[in-house]
């Protein structure tokens, strides 16, 4: 009994709690591996950090793995190949309440990741380092993307997106665990930078940025960044995870001078200037009503998709669109735009017919059939677009 109660009494000590968690990708690093974890561990001697250090290993073939366990390192192991699959194995796997994830290269120097870890107490949701401000040594980088894709992708970047960040790909920043949980990062390559920036921008996090200086890296091998397919890759992401700038705005524009153009041709040839305007201008305008429209429809799928998927927060606007404009309002926008462009081919047929199907002069009756052809194809595609939002709201609302 007495041994029992002894037992019973007893409890093994809870272990420190973890502060900040270091995390490193890792894939064939031995060469600076090591160099990348003394430096940690001395940021966290002087900080007095409790601190961790994660190596995420992404299917390294040399002594990385050996490395990391020899010098005290959590080894987790990432079965799904690519640069935002290692971090989101091993940020997973971190127990601290703010995350510090830097490249394996030796590119950065973990020796300084104190103001970061001093802005996340501060209340940043997101630090990022910023090469540009701190300074890039010699060799260090690219000249392709120190002066044209990391300055052009980050332009692209706070433009498309209102985020005042200088250097959108610095591999070295902070995060708070929480805030990373709430943004939802799905991609798994390069352009997991790209996204993480994005949706802490969208979910109005607080972000700040740490001048750092970028070393030259000293791996033995070609880096694992390839320019071209890389940023490709970072640009189609912020593309598409900005419908209105890769959608509506174009597709309002080029409907809008559809319409205006129409309207200015629909009565008669017009001159501008030395320009002589026609049917046949007359039809290049219908064109643009179409397929700024259906660009318009686009952009609205996208933004509903993304939505529905976590990717984007909720919008005021299409929430109010669902609200209002429900499947049976698009259907009967839709029928009764279709009926005016049926009608429309109906008195152009019946005015063939009054001069007994004969030859017609085509600057007169193209201004009659055009406008109507393009109403049936926009109440078309209305009725369907109504049909397809429809199915994204059950799925929403579900």
């Amino acid at each position: 009994m007495a041994v029992n109660r002894l037992a019973q009494e007893w409890r093994e000590p809870a272990p420190s709690p973890v502060e900040v968690s270091i995390v490193m990708p890792c894939l064939n690093e031995a060469a600076t591996l090591a160099s990348c974890i003394r430096k940690a561990q001395t940021a966290i001697a002087k900080d007095g950090l409790a601190a961790e250090i994660i190596v995420a290993d992404n299917g390294s073939t040399d002594a990385s793995p050996t490395i990391a366990r020899a010098l005290g390192a959590r080894l987790v192991v990432a079965e799904q190949r690519g640069y935002g699959a290692a971090l989101q194995a091993g940020i997973a796997a971190a127990r601290g309440q703010y995350v510090i994830i830097g490249d394996a290269d030796d590119s950065y120097d973990f020796s300084a990741i104190g103001p970061f870890v001093a802005m996340l107490r501060q209340g940043s949701d997101l630090v990022m380092g910023n090469r540009f401000r701190g300074g890039i040594d010699k060799g260090a980088m690219r000249w392709s993307h120190r002066f044209i894709g990391n300055p052009v992708l980050t332009a692209i970047g706070r433009f498309l997106f209102g985020i005042r960040i200088g250097d959108f790909h610095c591999g070295l920043r902070a995060f708070r665990k929480d805030a990373y949980e709430l943004m939802g990062l799905r991609t798994t390559g390069m352009e997991f930078a790209s996204e993480m920036v994005i949706k802490a921008g969208l979910k109005r996090m607080r972000m700040d940025e740490v001048p750092i200086v970028l070393h030259k890296d000293g791996r033995n091998r070609p880096p694992h960044l390839r320019t071209w397919r890389d940023g490709w890759r970072h640009l189609r992401f912020m593309l598409l995870f900005s419908p209105r700038w890769l959608f509506v705005i174009p597709g309002a524009a080029l409907f809008v001078a559809g319409v205006l153009a129409s309207a200015l041709l629909i009565s008669g040839p017009q001159q501008v200037g030395p320009l002589a305007l026609d049917i046949d201008t007359l039809l290049v305008a219908a064109v643009c009503c179409l397929l700024g429209y259906q660009v318009l429809v686009f952009g609205v799928f996208t933004k509903v998709f993304a939505i529905r998927q976590g990717f984007h927060p909720p919008h005021a606007a299409l929430s109010w669109l669902f609200r209002y404009i429900t499947l049976e309002v698009g259907l009967l926008c839709g029928v009764l735009l279709t009926l005016a462009g049926v009608a429309g081919v109906v008195l152009a047929f019946l005015n063939w017919k009054s001069v007994g199907f004969g030859a017609l002069d085509p600057r007169v009756t193209m201004r009659e059939l055009i406008p109507a052809v393009v109403m049936m194809a926009l109440g078309v595609q209305t009725v369907f677009a109504s049909f397809f939002l429809s199915i994204l709201d059950i799925d929403a609302r579900r």
